[in-house]
């Protein structure tokens, strides 16, 4: 999946209507339907509501769905999807521009609320600053711009303006920090990573805390530039270095590898490689229990790795198969342990039930991996068999981005127990997989996260066409969810409803 990479032209809006919404509702709870056995065992409730008649017979036959109407993609479940249903988004008169200058639905669970809080172009990555300013990157603008809420009608367009411009290339991954008694805002942009002091009313001066990473070199077929940083409590600093490649042998640039996660000391002396194999971790987050975790943008174009029929063909091993690109592999959800390998490009998670079934359903979490056909039929280049299984796994071609646990924000205590990613949509799978935000629920006994379930949608139309594509959604100080739009330029105020 191309996460990082924008449109090469957007596509006309034209104006959506409830009917387009209802139209959806079916195909983005099939998406939604996903679980195992595994987490039947987690002390967590499934994430449930009411439905309209019409959602909730498409959430029960969605579990049914198989691998061979690929176009619908399902899976099993052991527990239910949450209840979506089309509301109205609202849009203030100051930006009713673009695409916004036409109605638009959105797919919510009932109850919740949905407005165009602000315009910002390239809407990338996000962050609250200690005085309860929101941040948002936008690399191909190269700036960083500061949403101020207005005092006592958080729910009014913010005050604006632009806090850094220019003096870093492609500015996406933004942490705070507190050094020796000061706060400190990091910015990660494709070749380095800098510090910034912050005063409390913006950025003082920066400083260049690691240099020379990985941005286009080296040139391969899918080079991934930008990149996400998080701060752990013992102040180490963790930096994605996406692949060069769509699936080719793993490369480095510098003496640092590509598709990995970096540990720096705040003084910028590289700790350790953090985890390998790692294809394009954009989104990284710290868990409650202080752990790293990551959401992986998987490769396409994947053949089928087992010598079996499938798709028309007594013996399919090595052929891709449209069939089977569309549910695999799925996107990631990782812990990342010290010395951690994710396998790629030698290893694919794999989520069918039945293994290599043209009739499989799917389960998303506790994945085992499976060997590359392309990269790894013999299993010389690595031992799949050895890796730790995977967490979870979202369905494939989601490319999920920005990564947040809710646990101590203020979201309603049902989805504050859990986790968002923010997922950008497909570039290339047939039918496209729609921008959506998942939520997962966190088991603090197990200290890992349940099957992803499908939270916010409605951005997709049923041919395809988009108007809008998400790349964050982070909580508020006010309750809400912030989502960020890449395609249309905004942030999308998201608000529960009371109580859940």
């Amino acid at each position: 999946m191309r996460g990082h990479r924008h449109r090469s032209g957007r596509t006309a809006a034209t104006t959506r209507t409830g009917i387009w919404a209802a139209l959806a509702i079916s195909s983005v709870l099939a998406i939604a339907a996903c679980g195992s056995g595994h987490a039947s065992r987690t002390s967590h409730r499934s994430a449930t509501s009411s439905t309209s008649a019409s959602s909730t017979s498409a959430a029960t036959t969605s579990a049914a769905t198989t691998s061979s109407s690929a176009s619908t993609t399902a899976s099993t479940t052991s527990s239910a999807a949450v209840g979506l249903h089309a509301v109205a988004l609202t849009v203030p008169a100051a930006n009713r521009s673009g695409v916004f200058a036409s109605p638009h639905t959105v797919l919510l669970p009932r109850g919740w609320s949905a407005q165009v809080w602000a315009l910002v172009p390239e809407a990338r990555f996000e962050a609250w600053s200690p005085q309860g300013d929101l941040l948002v990157s936008s690399p191909a603008e190269g700036t960083v711009t500061e949403l101020s809420p207005r005092q006592g009608t958080p729910a009014a367009p913010p005050q604006r303006r632009t806090i850094i411009s220019g003096g870093i290339t492609n500015p996406q991954g933004l942490a705070f920090d507190r050094i020796g008694g000061h706060e400190v805002l990091y910015v990660a942009g494709s070749s380095e990573l800098v510090r910034y002091a912050w005063t409390g009313v913006g950025v003082g001066q920066p400083t260049v805390v690691v240099s020379g990473l990985p941005d286009t070199e080296p040139a391969q077929d899918d080079v991934h530039t930008l990149k996400e940083v998080v701060v752990g409590a013992d102040h180490t600093i963790y930096v994605d270095v996406g692949s060069s490649s769509n699936a080719s042998p793993r490369t480095s640039f510098n003496g640092i590898p590509r598709a990995s996660v970096l540990a720096y000391h705040p003084n910028g002396k590289l700790e350790r490689v953090w985890a390998t194999g790692v294809r394009n971790g954009d989104g990284l987050s710290i868990a409650p229990d202080g752990s790293l975790w990551t959401a992986v943008n998987e490769r396409d174009q994947i053949s089928y790795p087992f010598h079996r029929a499938y798709g028309g063909s007594s013996d399919a091993f090595n052929q891709v198969i449209t069939a089977y690109v569309n549910n695999h592999p799925p996107d990631e959800v990782a812990r990342l342990t010290p010395g951690r390998d994710l396998g790629w490009p030698y290893c694919d998670p794999d989520p069918d039930v039945n293994t290599g079934s043209p009739q499989t359903s799917f389960r998303y979490t506790d994945l085992p991996f499976v060997r590359d056909a392309q990269t790894n039929a013999g299993g010389q280049r690595l031992d799949c068999s050895k890796l730790a299984r995977l967490e979870v796994g979202l369905p494939a071609h989601s490319a999920p981005l920005g990564f947040h646990f809710l646990i101590g924000s203020k979201l309603p205590a049902r989805w504050a127990d859990g986790a968002v990613v923010a997922g950008h949509g497909s570039w290339d799978r047939h039918p496209p997989r729609p921008p959506v935000v998942y939520w997962m629920p966190w088991n603090g006994g197990d200290h890992t996260l349940g099957a992803p379930q499908v939270l916010i949608s409605g951005f997709q139309e049923p041919n395809g066409d988009r108007w809008a594509r998400l790349a964050d959604a982070v909580p508020g100080p006010d309750g809400a969810l912030y989502v960020s739009d890449d395609f249309s330029g905004a942030i999308l105020r998201v608000v529960p409803a009371a109580g859940g």
